[in-house]
């Protein structure tokens, strides 16, 4: 985020509960936490929200549900549970039964994959710190909630085209999950949303495509200024 194409914005970042070591809350629904950074949106009197991964469901939850009008950036968001990686569903869904044992297996190798991460080292660094945080007993409830609200019977790319906000839909060609094609033909017809396809393999995108990534927030940022 300290792309020139961001220079002279103001930025708020928050930590969603039970990622990266956060204490979780009571409520760590996708509805209650579209609340609460629609309130921290409203605090700090900001234009933009954009979110990554499980952010980018709370970012959707936020234009949905009519807790934020602006423009919302997605990136790398799944839409539907065919969507999310097959590998992390099955994790999570075993740790719901059996204990947090296959998460914090799970957990343990992300710092080994950031090592390949394509960023720069002093970055790499920060982001393996980052993900050393995460506790498996804190990430589990947060993670089926997030599963929970995308395995939902909607239809979450038509709701975005007729949510009237402006919607940049971020997703790399390959690693950071996927569009259905009826997802991508909804998204690409509606004259609310901007679809970007960022060339290539990218499993962390605002880390390994920082300039592409900040590109689309700051035309995000056009639409207000």
């Amino acid at each position: 985020m300290a792309d020139p194409a961001l220079s002279g914005i103001r930025l708020v970042a928050t930590t969603l509960p039970g990622m990266a070591g956060a204490p979780v809350s009571d409520d760590v629904s996708v509805p209650a936490l579209s609340r609460r950074a629609a309130e921290l949106a409203e605090e700090h009197a900001r234009n933009v929200v954009v979110g990554f991964s499980h952010g980018a469901t709370v970012a959707l939850d936020m234009a949905l549900s009519g807790h934020f009008h602006g423009p919302v950036v997605l990136l790398g968001i799944s839409l539907t549970t065919e969507d999310e990686a097959l590998v992390f569903r099955a994790v999570v869904r075993a740790s719901q039964k059996v204990g947090s044992w296959p998460l914090a297996a799970l957990l343990r190798l992300m710092p080994l994959m950031a090592r390949f991460a394509k960023a720069p080292e002093a970055h790499k660094k920060e982001l393996i710190q980052d993900l050393r945080q995460n506790r498996a007993k804190d990430s589990v409830l947060p993670c089926g909630e997030y599963l929970d609200y995308i395995a939902a019977d909607r239809d979450f790319a038509a709701e975005l085209a007729a949510c009237g906000n402006p919607v940049w839909v971020v997703h790399a060609e390959k690693g950071d999950g996927g569009l259905t094609d009826a997802e991508r033909a909804t998204l690409q017809a509606a004259p609310n949303v901007t679809l970007v396809t960022i060339p290539g393999s990218v499993f962390l995108l605002p880390d390994e495509a920082p300039q592409k990534t900040a590109a689309v927030i700051a035309s995000a940022l056009s639409q207000v200024s």
